[in-house]
């Protein structure tokens, strides 16, 4: 098993499981005991327990770096990632475009970069498509608007998550999220599921949604089904942005990177080389 094998089946270890049940959601790594009194919400702090005097053990930022540079010579592989995150995720393709449910989408420079200046843009910014997806912010200002606790930053590994039970759908999250990057099901979505994945839950009428950093999938040592997807030509980095040997941060140390509204105070964990 090769180093970087190592480095995520750790991660994975320390992942959540969220979205699959809103009420399943516990790390990996607990016991039994823990991971149930988590699932029925017991614990305030979703998922963290007290150590009682033991060290805590160093929290991993989960992040993702999307090379555009690459995704520019092979167009295709946005459209097969995209393709593959609502296939894995059940996103409903509904008719009207006003009910489009996103986790992964794509949209012009403009659109995905509304703060950086294109006065003068290159062929980069005008010729091409940019992924646009949840930001996992380290300070997420959709958590705090949420009344019911509903979504919450899994401390851990500071992926934003979704307990779609507790959902009320009063939506104080999309307002709050300065990216767009939550979608509200105005209509059942089970119908227009093109694909059933059996491995992951539908969503009900009322509920808001959007990427999780397929944390169900991370708790099986798999990567993103994005990631996954653009695997051939390696466009797509993901791992943890707190481990300074983790190939995601060795790429974020050499290449000069961008984010969404860097402005908005909510840092990102989604960066874009451009």
């Amino acid at each position: 098993m090769d180093k970087q094998r190592r480095k995520f089946l750790k991660i994975a270890g320390a992942s959540v499981v969220a979205g699959i049940s809103a009420p399943a959601i516990a790390k990996l790594s607990a016991s039994p005991a823990e991971a149930s009194s988590t699932a029925h919400g017991e614990s305030s702090t979703h998922g963290a327990t007290e150590s009682h005097g033991s060290v805590e053990p160093k929290k991993i930022r989960l992040g993702m770096v999307i090379d555009m540079r690459k995704l520019a010579e092979r167009q295709d592989l946005l459209d097969n990632a995209i393709i593959a995150c609502r296939e894995v995720h059940n996103v409903p393709t509904f008719p009207d475009k006003r009910h489009e449910i996103k986790w992964l989408w794509k949209a012009p420079f403009e659109n995905v970069f509304t703060d950086h200046s294109v006065n003068h843009p290159s062929k980069m910014v005008t010729d091409y498509q940019y992924p646009a997806l949840c930001n996992h912010c380290d300070n997420p200002p959709c958590t705090k608007a949420c009344p019911t606790q509903a979504t919450f930053k899994f401390e851990p590994t500071g992926v934003v998550v979704m307990d779609y039970h507790r959902c009320i759908g009063c939506r104080f999250c999309m307002a709050a999220c300065p990216y767009g990057s939550r979608s509200f099901n105005w209509l059942d979505p089970r119908p227009y599921i093109e694909k059933y994945n059996v491995d992951f839950p539908s969503r009900m009428k009322g509920v808001v949604e959007k990427c999780n950093f397929c944390s169900e999938r991370l708790g099986r040592g798999l990567e993103p089904a994005c990631v996954e997807a653009c695997k051939e030509v390696g466009a797509i980095t993901f791992g943890d942005l707190n481990d300074p040997e983790s190939e995601i941060s060795k790429i974020l140390d050499k290449e000069y990177t961008i984010q969404r509204k860097p402005t908005a105070g909510t840092k990102p964990s989604v960066f874009y080389i451009v």
